[in-house]
């Protein structure tokens, strides 16, 4: 029995490949019965906006990668499959489901989102009897592993993103932005979600403007306690703020010294456009403090270098408890020896108990004991070998020492 996965992610195929692969629940039931019907023992299908992955517990490997290439070939009707469907076997396979599950295989370094997806995948396989004891425990276990690892080493929790950096670089210079009042020009992503963040820190005041006032529709559906200004009015505001967040896509800067009034409290401008959105010589007002994109850049790459650094301890983690699986995986051979040395020694205990009831006049008492001496004595005879059996490292040992108790017992 051996571990496969065969697919395409965001490693190696392009998003108009990746989206055109991509599984429905029922997608992945039809998926599930053409491979099983083929006589793929066991398979669970992970699929993803940035993976679509099928994991297969194999008895012929070079046969089940056959038949997975035609399955992507007939079901999605790409001829050029080939070029994009990576194909991992064995320990590899193995490594690869952990090192998904925790997120270290992720667009974004560490994300969490996986690990549910990884969960919800091996449920769906398992309700429709597609994955059974090998991928169980392979999911399982990857799982646990990223749990442990999300627990430990919290490699999620370093924001990468620039404008949670922006609100964390803000709530450090002022000490704390409770009570404070904030302004937001721009309605875009950048924007939205340094929305969604100040939304966190318990301001006095959120307000917010657009060029076009259109697409403040939206953002004040999601947030109905947010103020909307005029743009024309962008200056006014700006008197009566503590903190000014701009986003805009404008090609030139919307705020400019020659606009500017003075102003008579302090005033700190994140400005995360690109092109900048506020002119540089805004910084030198008194009572302004201007930040730009560049001051968040170092934080982020920061950042990213602490989950790269945090993602190679996982790796470390993930390695050891791949070699548990991989050792799991060899003792589970010898499972059908255990069964037929246990069967063989339950007929031994029977015919032998059978025979003394026929010799002997016993009591049910005197029976019971008996029928336990025997089966612990039994037991003791066997305990060795399946115990040293177990214990076997190397493949081919465990096979000849397999096909040896095989013949001595003739099973």
């Amino acid at each position: 029995m051996n571990i496969l996965v065969v697919g395409v992610n965001h490693n190696k195929t392009p998003i108009q490949i990746r989206e055109k692969v991509s599984f429905t629940e029922s997608k992945k039931i039809e998926a599930v019965n053409y491979l099983l019907d083929r006589g793929i023992r066991e398979v669970c299908i992970l699929s993803t906006c940035n993976r679509s992955e099928i994991y297969i517990a194999s008895n012929c490997v070079n046969d089940d990668i056959n038949i997975v290439k035609n399955f992507y070939k007939e079901f999605f009707k790409l001829d050029n499959m080939d070029e994009y469907l990576f194909i991992k076997y064995g320990k590899e396979a193995v490594s690869h489901i952990y090192v998904v599950a925790a997120g270290i295989d992720s667009v974004v370094l560490g994300e969490d989102q996986i690990l549910g997806q990884v969960k919800d995948a091996l449920q769906f396989s398992m309700e429709l009897g597609a994955s059974k004891k090998i991928l169980n425990k392979l999911l399982r276990e990857a799982v646990t592993a990223a749990k442990a690892i999300k627990s430990e080493l919290k490699i999620s929790e370093i924001p990468l993103s620039t404008s949670y950096i922006g609100i964390k670089f803000l709530r450090e210079r002022l000490g704390t932005l409770k009570g404070k009042k904030a302004f937001i020009i721009g309605a875009g992503k950048i924007s939205t979600l340094s929305l969604r963040y100040l939304a966190e820190e318990e301001l006095e005041d959120i307000y917010i403007t657009n060029r076009t006032h259109g697409k403040l529709k939206k953002v004040c559906f999601e947030f109905p306690k947010v103020k909307t200004v005029k743009y024309e009015d962008r200056y006014e505001v700006l008197k009566k703020v503590d903190i000014l967040i701009t986003a805009t896509s404008a090609p030139h800067t919307i705020i400019t010294s020659d606009q500017m009034s003075k102003l008579n409290k302090k005033l700190y401008i994140m400005d995360l456009a690109v092109p900048r959105d506020v002119e540089k010589t805004v910084g030198n007002f008194e009572n302004i403090t201007l930040y730009d994109i560049d001051d968040l850049k170092k934080i982020s790459e920061e950042n990213m270098n602490k989950r790269i650094e945090l993602c190679e301890k996982a790796t470390k983690v993930i390695e050891q408890d791949v070699e548990e699986y991989i050792n799991w995986m060899k003792q589970i051979k010898v499972d059908p020896v255990i069964k037929s040395l246990n069967e063989k020694c339950k007929d031994i205990q029977d015919d032998t108990l059978d025979y003394i009831n026929r010799k002997l006049q016993l009591n049910s008492r005197e029976k019971k004991i008996i029928e336990k001496m025997l089966g612990s004595a039994l037991r003791r005879v066997i305990r060795e070998p399946i115990r040293n059996l177990k214990e076997i490292k190397e493949k081919e040992d465990m096979e000849n020492y397999i096909e040896v108790v095989n013949q001595l017992f003739d099973f």
